[in-house]
């Protein structure tokens, strides 16, 4: 089975200045992997998000991608237009050539299937923030996705709204053919959702490993002591 994403020594640099967002990252994705991007702000996670999803290139030609994998991602800040949900969903699909009538009912069904139907008629602009993380969630996987790209899917939820995004997230990530890469300062999360954890540093990827070994392999220390730090909360 070909590789979701293979990237090889992938460099992003952004800007007129030429900050370096990503570093020689090296790393392939497979179907139905559940990857999370940690690190501490400015360590390069949105831009490796970015980078996978096509909104930024790297340096040559160091990234390859599975084109039949159909991806959807969600930003850390949505942004829904003044109209119903309902015609926020529908509205990508049509715009991905689905016939609007078409567009609205499939819009209506992932709406009924998040537990979000009824408010399928509220203009978007008046929801709460969790609200419209997951009605942005909802739009995302209305074009079923076989990719889901996150960043920081959870951010400044309260409690209740953090639980009802995790949720269906969860429901997402059990799902065996789904691909979820997402981006998180919940460690909690990540070690509800993630089968493998990336430790991103100014740009490099600095441990790569299955999330048990992450959070408690005795080689973290030694092998690992940036990601051991950041852990222990000596990173921020």
């Amino acid at each position: 089975m070909s590789p979701v994403f293979q990237l090889t020594e992938a460099s992003v640099r952004l800007g007129q200045g030429g900050v370096q967002a990503l570093c020689e990252v090296s790393l392939t994705i497979q179907p139905g992997e559940r990857v999370a991007l940690v690190g501490a702000n400015g360590s390069g996670k949105s831009s490796l998000l970015r980078l996978l999803h096509g909104l930024l290139k790297p340096a040559a030609d160091q990234l390859q991608v599975d084109a039949a994998q159909r991806q959807a991602m969600l930003f850390q800040r949505p942004y829904l237009l003044r109209l119903s949900v309902l015609r926020n969903v529908a509205l990508g699909l049509w715009l991905g050539g689905v016939p609007w009538a078409a567009a609205k009912a499939r819009a209506l069904q992932a709406l009924a299937q998040a537990g979000l139907a009824d408010l399928a008629q509220r203009n978007a602009r008046e929801l709460s923030v969790g609200q419209v993380q997951r009605v942005a969630l909802v739009r995302a996987l209305a074009a079923r996705p076989q990719v889901l790209l996150l960043d920081e899917p959870s951010a400044s939820l309260d409690p209740h709204a953090k639980r009802e995004v995790e949720a269906l997230l969860g429901r997402l990530a059990a799902q065996p053919d789904m691909t979820l890469v997402f981006a998180s300062h919940n460690l909690g999360q990540v070690k509800r959702l993630a089968s493998r954890v990336i430790y991103l540093e100014h740009g490099r990827v600095l441990a790569d490993l299955p999330v048990a070994e992450f959070f408690s392999g005795p080689a973290l220390p030694s092998r690992y002591p940036q990601a051991h730090a950041f852990l222990k909360g000596e990173l921020v």
